[in-house]
């Protein structure tokens, strides 16, 4: 949305809510209360864009599909992911190819 729709949305609200006698914090109130009632997400788009999986499916996701990808790529799993693995130490005093042209070798 261009700077000028935006400032005469905004414009358009503010009148708005002035003839129904709405406060800023009447709507910050709300807000703040309704987090906990909106759905979870089931799918979400690699720029945020998410989908409940309720009602029609939305335009990103129908356009990612058209385009080959699978709407398992953009589902969310249920379970956290799991914890990295600590490194294993490497004990390379007893390297066999220390030393040689292999262990020197950058087209690794």
């Amino acid at each position: 949305m261009d700077e000028r729709k935006r400032d005469s949305m905004i414009a358009y609200l503010r009148h708005r809510m002035e003839e129904f006698g709405i406060e800023p914090e009447d709507l910050a109130a709300i807000l703040a209360t309704e987090p906990a009632a909106q759905k979870d997400a089931r799918y979400r788009s690699a720029t945020g864009d998410s989908w409940d999986g309720q009602g029609d499916m939305p335009q990103w996701l129908k356009q990612a599909i058209s385009a080959g990808q699978s709407i398992d790529h953009f589902e969310l799993s249920a379970a956290p992911a799991p914890t990295p693995q600590p490194k294993k130490n490497v004990d390379w005093k007893n390297d066999p190819f220390a030393g040689s042209p292999l262990a020197r070798s950058t087209n690794r």
